[in-house]
């Protein structure tokens, strides 16, 4: 835990509407330049006290310890969580966050999108901090010494991982496919680029039982099987998957556009040589998961003036800004993906913002958390070739069917 000391003594308040001391509890990844940032808003808002908890960099233990703190009532630590996007039905539907005055906040400078995540039964629950999507990155200098474009569809991407990447040494294909949340994550997107969905409109019908969700699954079974997907695929997560790409011994790469950023710096052997692109498709438009947290107020915080300070202060552009240079990720608000500068300096840019706005919104429910379990289990067995995917996707309907109704 690290606190930030303010210039002046804050105000108590037992009422929850002045302003005074806060806790902001964030994942471990977020906490790297939530810092310093915290450090700017204690100079301007001077009777504010900030203190950042530091929660693990795993969203499943992330959202485990929320759940925990949260669930206490007055007795947690926590006054604004910083909470992933698809938690937020879930923490409102539970009583455990804050209906947000919309006016507070500059809404209409946001991609339209990414607000819908903060939003249940149209109230505002959260207001969103950062966004992701998922790119293909893929090594440019590979492709361009075989005279090759970059992929736009999956037939592209099982091909020169096949046939390319061996010719160089080279793995050709992983995503994050241990069984956790990321998985989860690499699965709807292998169902989406198949025209396929996981479940229907508020989590009340399930839809993974289809064809098209066992061709996506079955893609990525099939690379397993054959090998332009490496076995230790299956023991990634985002950090060992970022790992063997920015080492040189991948041709692609599926990953959050953080992992651009990191495999760009000087030192790396990819560096200068990584190209992105929004992820390809089986037919139709390839889509990934709309990723990303929105600041939360705590229903039990001591100080709800404060709290919407912070998070007024967090979203400005400026804050945006710095959270983008500092952090490597995507702002929320949709001007800072045309400034030059930033462009210059992060050329996904662009490609990330389509990436958003193709995007589809998460289904809303309290129950996304186990509609997640159910699929990272099926597709894991599917993918470690324990069954076939055209019977996997039919296997766990019943239980999102029985999540669904209750």
């Amino acid at each position: 835990m690290t606190g930030y000391a303010p210039l002046r003594a804050s105000a108590d308040g037992v009422d929850g509407s002045v302003r005074g001391p806060l806790i902001l509890a964030a994942a471990g990844y977020l906490t790297g330049y939530l810092g310093p940032l915290l450090q700017g808003c204690d100079r301007t808002h001077p009777v504010e006290r900030m203190t950042l908890v530091e929660l693990p960099d795993s969203a499943d233990e992330t959202h485990t310890q929320m759940i925990t703190d949260l669930s206490g009532g007055d007795r947690g630590r926590f006054d604004a969580p910083d909470t992933g996007v698809d938690w937020t039905s879930e923490f409102a539907a539970a009583g455990w966050i804050r209906s947000l005055p919309r006016d507070r906040f500059p809404l209409k400078s946001f991609l339209s999108l990414v607000l819908v995540t903060a939003t249940c039964d149209g109230r505002l629950y959260g207001v969103p901090f950062v966004t992701n999507a998922g790119l293909l990155l893929y090594c440019k200098d590979v492709l361009a010494e075989e005279g090759v474009p970059s992929p736009l569809a999956w037939a592209e991407v099982e091909r020169d991982a096949r046939t390319i990447a061996p010719r160089y040494g080279l793995d050709g294909y992983a995503g994050q496919f241990v069984s956790y949340e990321g998985l989860t994550v690499n699965a709807a997107e292998a169902v989406y680029s198949a025209g396929g969905t996981i479940c229907g409109e508020e989590v009340r019908y399930v839809t993974v039982d289809s064809a098209a969700a066992g061709e996506g699954i079955g893609l990525l079974a099939r690379g397993l099987r054959e090998g332009w997907i490496p076995r230790a695929a299956l023991s990634y997560k985002e950090e060992g998957s970022k790992q063997a790409f920015q080492d040189g011994h991948l041709l692609f790469l599926c990953d959050w556009p953080y992992a651009y950023a990191v495999v760009s710096a000087k030192g790396f052997p990819v560096a200068g040589k990584t190209g992105a692109v929004t992820l390809p498709s089986l037919e139709g438009s390839g889509a990934s998961v709309l990723g990303g947290s929105s600041l939360a107020v705590k229903t039990h915080a001591r100080h709800l003036e404060s709290a919407e300070r912070l998070i007024q202060y967090l979203t400005g552009e400026q804050v945006q800004r710095q959270a983008l240079t500092w952090g490597t990720l995507p702002p929320v608000r949709a001007d800072l993906y045309q400034d030059r500068k930033l462009v210059r300096r992060f050329p996904y840019l662009p490609t990330q913002c389509a990436a958003v706005l193709a995007t589809p919104p998460r289904p809303k429910s309290p129950h996304c958390d186990q509609v997640g379990l159910v699929v990272q289990v099926v597709v894991h067995d599917a993918l470690a070739g324990r069954e076939a995917p055209q019977q996997a996707v039919h296997r766990p309907a019943w239980e999102l069917h029985d999540t669904a109704r209750h």
